[in-house]
């Protein structure tokens, strides 16, 4: 375990509710609104928590376990990446394979609960996010795999923050298809446009919402919560394979803080000048990702 992370994850506990507060202000800009307040996530997630949670009779422990045991999962795979210039919690060979399994283990416990309420709209919207997932797991293990075979490394640690300026000299080209390919993840993972669009209530469009509409109280401020951290573990792994690590901590905190704030902002610009695809599109828009991946991997590989 390395005590120096614990300082770059309490960083990202803090403030992973923000970086959707950037998104929605920058919306809110491009639309020509004022918008909600940066900090109107964490009203919101503080409103929901002090509500009672109601259960119905079908459900069983699994929809009770679910969204704390959800939440935990998100905040291991935040143990396992290298933030804020500092290396992760905890690192091993090959460790960002488990954190593919714990960010996958976190949507399998979702899933369940959805599954759990018996309800035929909440399984709807759980095959959705397992067929999209089914699509999108093996492209991100391959842009790791790619970065991997570039850094020489097998560790996050390792890999995350140490793509240098002669890296991008020499495998520019593969590092770009790869950040590409990532960020299109990111989007579906998250089911944000043009995957899903998270303000909608519209149940031919829903992914994530839907299968939380049963959740009140407490349990949908710990899945709100997971849903964030989710957004931001992603959101750092991109920022982190972009932004080369320093040996200052206080200025790779600052680096990477200003590198997240810019990806929140290129999600904002994604998602107020494009459309949501249609259903059917979306695995087209996860093959064409994958296709990025296997394309970056072939220019390593030469």
């Amino acid at each position: 375990m390395n005590p120096s992370g614990l300082f770059a994850t309490a960083v990202s506990l803090l403030l992973a509710p923000l970086f959707l507060g950037v998104i929605n202000r920058t919306k809110a800009a491009f639309a020509g609104r004022t918008g909600q307040p940066l900090f109107q996530v964490y009203f919101d997630l503080a409103k929901v928590a002090r509500k009672g949670a109601v259960y119905s009779r079908t459900t069983t422990w699994v929809f009770r376990l679910a969204p704390l045991a959800s939440m935990a999962a998100a905040v291991s795979a935040l143990l396992l990446l290298p933030q804020c210039g500092s290396p992760a919690v905890l690192s091993f060979p090959g460790d960002f394979v488990a954190l593919i399994f714990v960010l996958a283990t976190s949507r399998f416990l979702t899933v369940i609960a959805a599954l759990d309420t018996g309800s035929s709209f909440e399984g709807m919207g759980a095959s959705r996010e397992v067929a999209f997932s089914a699509l999108a797991e093996p492209v991100l293990l391959l842009c790791l795999a790619v970065v991997a075979r570039e850094a020489g490394q097998s560790s996050l640690s390792g890999i995350v923050g140490n793509v240098t300026a002669a890296d991008w000299q020499r495998a520019g080209p593969a590092l770009v298809l790869v950040a590409v390919s990532i960020l299109a993840i990111l989007l579906a993972e998250n089911a944000r446009i043009p995957v899903d669009d998270p303000n909608t209530h519209l149940e031919l469009t829903m992914i994530h919402e839907v299968m939380i509409l049963d959740h009140g109280g407490p349990d949908l401020a710990l899945l709100t919560y997971g849903a964030a951290l989710k957004l931001w573990i992603l959101g750092a792994l991109l920022t982190g394979l972009l932004l080369p690590r320093t040996a200052s901590t206080l200025l790779g905190t600052l680096t990477f803080l200003a590198g997240m704030a810019a990806l929140a902002v290129v999600i904002g610009i994604i998602e107020s000048t494009i459309a949501r695809l249609r259903l059917h599109r979306v695995p087209q828009f996860l093959v064409g990702a994958g296709a990025f991946a296997v394309m970056a991997l072939a220019l390593v590989m030469r």
